[in-house]
């Protein structure tokens, strides 16, 4: 497929009302006693606790958006109505909504931000995690490590303030140098298409002002105690995830390995055109299906319906997607 900026933003730019109703983001920013325009009360603030050993997660939600189904790699329309119809979710006919997530890590001193969400610009719907990171009381000053899990715009977007800043600037920010390398690729750029460019001039934008506390990583390694970088390498060439571990428990922070719950749990083999390499991707997330449902391991995911974290179990010859019960906070 030819993406263009126009095919792009007709996909991000449909608000998912019936996909999601629940997670609109303008009813995530305010109190749940405050009323909608429409009328109808709006939801409490996007945040949500979770605790693997002492180490403490909190799910932020960024807001919510949706592509149209032809940018879904292998799309079948009655396997799709079909999954959804299992996953318990209203099926559109042309259109499938996703979550955008980031998540805090209190480890220790360490007050880490895995990824930022979606700049406001792309869509009315996102943009919320600053607002929502608020909500859960903590302040932007208070982040001392940005980490990231790939430079995709939807996930560096909230690194500047409205004003073009760093939002955070006391934090190092850190990521996989191939991703690093990958965003800043002359020759990616100009193989893009013109329209597209736009997404990685977005994605240059925002983390260029991080420069000077920038620190770069290969492989798998512990980059801050109980934090470890796994490469899960397809949806891009430096995309990674991290196993946050304590106390004999364990999550696994998967970033972008799946993107469509009602559909890739149970059709693993199905992509999205945001995938670099496309069949590498599908080989990582089956391997973390696998990996996850062999070992019982709670995992977490940018795009996985808010908070994003629960289980995943084998169900026939596929895979489906057990969110974690309530943990008091």
């Amino acid at each position: 497929m030819n993406i263009t900026k126009r095919t792009l933003l007709q996909g991000l730019l449909t608000a998912p009302a019936l996909a999601a109703p629940a997670l609109i983001l303008t009813g995530a920013q305010k109190a749940a006693a405050q009323t909608n325009t429409d009328g109808h009360m709006a939801q409490v603030p996007g945040y949500y606790r979770y605790w693997v050993g002492d180490i403490e997660i909190t799910a932020l939600l960024d807001g919510y958006m949706a592509i149209p189904h032809t940018f879904v790699l292998g799309y079948d329309d009655t396997a799709a109505r079909e999954s959804t119809k299992k996953a318990y979710r209203r099926f559109t006919e042309d259109q499938v909504g996703f979550p955008v997530n980031g998540y805090v890590i209190k480890t220790g001193s360490e007050v880490i931000l895995l990824d930022t969400g979606a700049p406001s610009a792309l869509a009315p719907t996102v943009g919320g995690l600053v607002a929502n990171l608020r909500a859960a009381g903590f302040d932007p000053k208070d982040i001392t490590t940005v980490l990231m899990t790939h430079l995709h715009v939807d996930h560096v977007g909230g690194l500047l303030n409205k004003d073009g800043e760093k939002q955070f600037g006391n934090a190092r920010f850190i990521c996989a140098q191939a991703e690093w390398d990958y965003l800043y690729n002359d020759d990616v750029y100009n193989a893009a298409p013109d329209d597209f460019r736009f997404v990685l001039d977005l994605a240059r934008q925002s983390v260029a002002p991080y420069t000077d506390q920038q620190s770069l990583f290969t492989g798998e390694k512990e980059l801050i105690t109980g934090i470890t970088s796994i490469p899960l390498h397809g949806h891009t060439p430096g995309h990674t995830g991290y196993v946050i571990h304590s106390q004999g428990e364990s999550l696994l922070i998967w970033g972008d390995v799946i993107h469509l719950s009602t559909m890739q749990f149970a059709h693993p083999e199905w992509g999205v055109v945001f995938d670099a390499d496309s069949e590498q991707a599908k080989k990582t997330r089956i391997a973390m299906f696998d990996r996850a449902s062999a070992d019982q391991i709670a995992v977490a995911g940018m795009h996985i319906d808010f908070p994003g974290i629960g289980y995943v179990e084998r169900s026939g010859g596929s895979y489906r997607y057990v969110s974690a019960p309530w943990m008091p906070a």
